[in-house]
């Protein structure tokens, strides 16, 4: 008898997991990417590389930049993606904002 119980308390502590799965899921479709690849560097955003390309802080313009959001970049002949780990606006222009970037393999 006590078995059954178990069984029952398990699986509703399992379904109730669901939910929080698909929105997780269901968020990182959300996330957008952004284009800097035809801009041109220290003209148009500033990109300092840390742990040689593995990440890196990035300057730029733009509006609606978020966390988890993408960045495409193009450094000599290869195209690289990064995900913004941190952003900070400016307050002047509140356009202009500041990152952390960490690369990511692109899909």
């Amino acid at each position: 008898m006590s078995f059954i119980k178990t069984s029952i308390n398990l699986s509703s502590g399992v379904l109730s997991l669901f939910p929080l799965v698909m929105l997780s899921a269901k968020s990182k479709k959300n996330y957008k990417t952004h284009d800097y690849s035809q801009l041109i560097k220290g003209r148009d955003y500033v990109f300092e590389s840390l742990h040689g390309g593995i990440e890196g802080h990035m300057t730029g313009i733009g509006k609606g930049l978020k966390p988890h959001d993408y960045i495409v970049l193009k450094h000599g002949s290869s195209t690289f993606r990064y995900q913004i780990a941190e952003i900070d606006y400016y307050s002047e222009p509140p356009d202009m904002w500041i990152a952390l970037l960490k690369r990511v393999l692109v899909e």
